[in-house]
């Protein structure tokens, strides 16, 4: 009776720590990157807003999958997390599209 207790009850599996130090570093990276770029006057405003809008998803991801652990979940909990993706896309374009 106890080990059908101790199992039912169990922790999930240990996962390897990630290096925090190293995601925050590429994080900031990331961040000063994106402020020097919309300074540069020589880049057109599509490709700007290009550029700056996929460095944002690449930080975004960065966060997901680290500090909020997404990397280590199931499948299942990925499937969650991307359904709201395609109409954050629609909606960025479309309001994108009207200032052009």
């Amino acid at each position: 009776m106890e080990t059908q207790a101790s199992t039912a009850g169990a922790a999930p599996a240990e996962h390897k720590q990630p290096n925090y130090y190293l995601i925050w570093l590429i994080l900031f990276i990331l961040t000063m990157a994106e402020v020097g770029v919309a300074f540069i006057t020589a880049i057109p405003k599509r490709t700007l807003v290009i550029i700056l809008i996929g460095m944002a998803i690449w930080k975004a991801v960065l966060v997901a999958m680290y500090y909020m652990h997404l990397k280590f979940e199931p499948r299942k909990l990925w499937l969650i997390t991307l359904v709201p993706i395609p109409l954050a896309i629609i909606l960025v374009v479309v309001v994108l599209g009207e200032g052009w």
